[in-house]
Protein backbone atom coordinates (compact mmCIF):
# COMPACT_ATOMS: atom_id res chain seq x y z
CA UNK A 1 0.00 0.00 0.00
CA UNK A 2 2.82 2.42 0.90
CA UNK A 3 4.63 1.69 -2.36
CA UNK A 4 1.41 2.22 -4.31
CA UNK A 5 0.75 5.57 -2.62
CA UNK A 6 4.35 6.68 -3.20
CA UNK A 7 4.44 5.71 -6.90
CA UNK A 8 1.04 7.34 -7.57
CA UNK A 9 1.34 10.61 -5.60
CA UNK A 10 4.18 10.67 -3.07
CA UNK A 11 7.05 10.92 -5.56
CA UNK A 12 5.82 14.43 -6.49
CA UNK A 13 6.69 15.93 -3.08
CA UNK A 14 9.85 18.07 -3.11
CA UNK A 15 10.92 16.29 0.09
CA UNK A 16 11.87 13.25 -2.02
CA UNK A 17 13.54 15.13 -4.89
CA UNK A 18 17.24 14.58 -5.38
CA UNK A 19 17.88 11.66 -3.06
CA UNK A 20 14.95 9.30 -3.75
CA UNK A 21 13.38 10.75 -6.90
CA UNK A 22 16.05 11.83 -9.41
CA UNK A 23 13.71 13.45 -11.96
CA UNK A 24 11.46 16.55 -11.88
CA UNK A 25 7.68 16.54 -11.97
CA UNK A 26 6.79 17.61 -15.53
CA UNK A 27 3.03 16.94 -15.27
CA UNK A 28 0.78 19.47 -16.95
CA UNK A 29 0.49 21.50 -20.11
CA UNK A 30 3.31 23.52 -21.63
CA UNK A 31 2.67 26.38 -24.07
CA UNK A 32 5.09 27.73 -26.62
CA UNK A 33 6.33 27.83 -30.20
CA UNK A 34 7.85 25.56 -32.80
CA UNK A 35 10.43 27.14 -35.13
CA UNK A 36 10.59 24.88 -38.19
CA UNK A 37 12.84 24.78 -41.24
CA UNK A 38 9.84 23.75 -43.39
CA UNK A 39 9.47 25.93 -46.48
CA UNK A 40 6.19 26.57 -48.18
CA UNK A 41 6.17 25.11 -51.71
CA UNK A 42 4.00 28.08 -52.75
CA UNK A 43 6.16 30.94 -51.41
CA UNK A 44 9.52 29.18 -50.99
CA UNK A 45 9.81 30.83 -47.55
CA UNK A 46 10.09 29.34 -44.10
CA UNK A 47 6.92 29.18 -42.06
CA UNK A 48 6.51 31.62 -39.16
CA UNK A 49 6.63 30.22 -35.62
CA UNK A 50 3.90 27.70 -34.87
CA UNK A 51 1.91 27.99 -31.59
CA UNK A 52 1.93 24.68 -29.70
CA UNK A 53 0.77 22.94 -26.52
CA UNK A 54 2.59 19.94 -25.06
CA UNK A 55 0.73 17.84 -22.49
CA UNK A 56 2.90 15.69 -20.25
CA UNK A 57 1.32 12.97 -18.12
CA UNK A 58 3.84 11.51 -15.70
CA UNK A 59 3.85 8.94 -12.92
CA UNK A 60 6.80 7.46 -11.08
CA UNK A 61 7.17 4.75 -13.74
CA UNK A 62 5.73 6.23 -16.94
CA UNK A 63 5.67 9.41 -19.02
CA UNK A 64 3.57 10.24 -22.07
CA UNK A 65 3.56 13.33 -24.26
CA UNK A 66 0.85 14.73 -26.54
CA UNK A 67 1.69 17.76 -28.69
CA UNK A 68 -1.01 19.82 -30.41
CA UNK A 69 -0.93 22.59 -32.99
CA UNK A 70 -3.75 23.97 -35.11
CA UNK A 71 -2.92 21.38 -37.78
CA UNK A 72 -1.74 18.22 -36.04
CA UNK A 73 -1.55 16.10 -32.93
CA UNK A 74 1.38 13.88 -32.08
CA UNK A 75 1.68 11.27 -29.37
CA UNK A 76 4.79 9.78 -27.83
CA UNK A 77 5.87 6.21 -28.52
CA UNK A 78 8.85 6.16 -26.16
CA UNK A 79 9.90 8.70 -23.53
CA UNK A 80 13.15 8.94 -21.61
CA UNK A 81 14.05 11.46 -18.91
CA UNK A 82 17.84 11.73 -18.76
CA UNK A 83 19.39 13.13 -15.59
CA UNK A 84 23.13 13.26 -14.97
CA UNK A 85 24.11 15.72 -12.22
CA UNK A 86 27.83 15.33 -12.97
CA UNK A 87 27.29 16.43 -16.58
CA UNK A 88 24.62 18.99 -15.59
CA UNK A 89 22.26 17.15 -17.92
CA UNK A 90 18.50 17.31 -17.46
CA UNK A 91 16.39 16.50 -20.50
CA UNK A 92 13.36 14.69 -21.80
CA UNK A 93 13.62 12.82 -25.11
CA UNK A 94 10.70 11.25 -26.89
CA UNK A 95 9.87 9.64 -30.19
CA UNK A 96 6.43 10.32 -31.59
CA UNK A 97 3.87 9.64 -34.29
CA UNK A 98 2.28 12.75 -35.75
CA UNK A 99 -1.16 12.82 -37.32
CA UNK A 100 -2.09 15.95 -39.26
CA UNK A 101 -5.78 16.75 -39.74
CA UNK A 102 -7.19 14.72 -42.64
CA UNK A 103 -8.28 17.88 -44.47
CA UNK A 104 -4.57 18.71 -44.91
CA UNK A 105 -3.45 15.37 -46.36
CA UNK A 106 -2.30 16.91 -49.67
CA UNK A 107 0.19 19.15 -47.84
CA UNK A 108 0.90 17.36 -44.58
CA UNK A 109 1.33 13.60 -44.23
CA UNK A 110 1.50 11.46 -41.07
CA UNK A 111 5.09 11.04 -39.90
CA UNK A 112 7.43 9.97 -37.12
CA UNK A 113 9.86 12.17 -35.25
CA UNK A 114 12.12 12.67 -32.26
CA UNK A 115 12.24 15.60 -29.82
CA UNK A 116 14.96 16.35 -27.25
CA UNK A 117 14.13 19.08 -24.73
CA UNK A 118 16.30 20.54 -21.98
CA UNK A 119 14.45 20.74 -18.65
CA UNK A 120 14.83 24.16 -17.01
CA UNK A 121 13.37 24.53 -13.52
CA UNK A 122 14.88 27.82 -12.33
CA UNK A 123 14.04 30.65 -12.42
CA UNK A 124 10.95 29.52 -14.43
CA UNK A 125 9.85 26.10 -15.66
CA UNK A 126 10.73 25.73 -19.36
CA UNK A 127 11.44 23.04 -21.92
CA UNK A 128 13.69 24.05 -24.84
CA UNK A 129 15.31 21.96 -27.51
CA UNK A 130 15.06 20.53 -30.99
CA UNK A 131 13.17 18.03 -33.09
CA UNK A 132 13.50 16.27 -36.40
CA UNK A 133 11.08 14.21 -38.46
CA UNK A 134 11.09 11.42 -41.01
CA UNK A 135 9.84 14.04 -43.49
CA UNK A 136 13.31 15.61 -43.23
CA UNK A 137 12.11 18.69 -41.39
CA UNK A 138 13.68 19.90 -38.19
CA UNK A 139 13.57 22.84 -35.87
CA UNK A 140 13.49 24.19 -32.36
CA UNK A 141 10.83 24.03 -29.66
CA UNK A 142 10.47 26.50 -26.80
CA UNK A 143 7.85 25.90 -24.09
CA UNK A 144 6.90 27.49 -20.77
CA UNK A 145 4.88 25.76 -18.08
CA UNK A 146 1.23 26.72 -18.62
CA UNK A 147 -1.10 24.71 -16.37
CA UNK A 148 -1.25 21.65 -14.13
CA UNK A 149 -4.31 20.60 -16.15
CA UNK A 150 -3.90 18.52 -19.31
CA UNK A 151 -5.68 20.35 -22.10
CA UNK A 152 -7.96 18.49 -24.50
CA UNK A 153 -7.88 21.26 -27.10
CA UNK A 154 -5.86 24.36 -27.85
CA UNK A 155 -6.64 27.40 -25.70
CA UNK A 156 -8.30 30.34 -27.46
CA UNK A 157 -5.35 32.64 -26.78
CA UNK A 158 -2.74 30.41 -28.46
CA UNK A 159 -2.91 32.09 -31.85
CA UNK A 160 -3.37 30.76 -35.37
CA UNK A 161 -1.20 28.26 -37.17
CA UNK A 162 0.75 30.32 -39.74
CA UNK A 163 0.10 27.98 -42.69
CA UNK A 164 -3.56 27.04 -42.32
CA UNK A 165 -5.81 28.61 -44.92
CA UNK A 166 -8.96 30.26 -43.52
CA UNK A 167 -11.29 27.57 -44.90
CA UNK A 168 -9.27 24.80 -43.19
CA UNK A 169 -9.32 26.31 -39.69
CA UNK A 170 -11.35 24.51 -37.08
Amino acid sequence: VIIGIFTQWGWKFKLFRGWLVPFPNLNGSWKGKIYSNWESPVTGKRVASIPVILNIKQSFFQVSCIMMTGEMESSSCTVNIRIDANKQLKQIEYSYNSSPRSSLDKRSTPHKGLATLKIIEKPNKKLVGSYFTARLTKGEISLCYYSKELLEELPEDIGDHPVTEPENKR
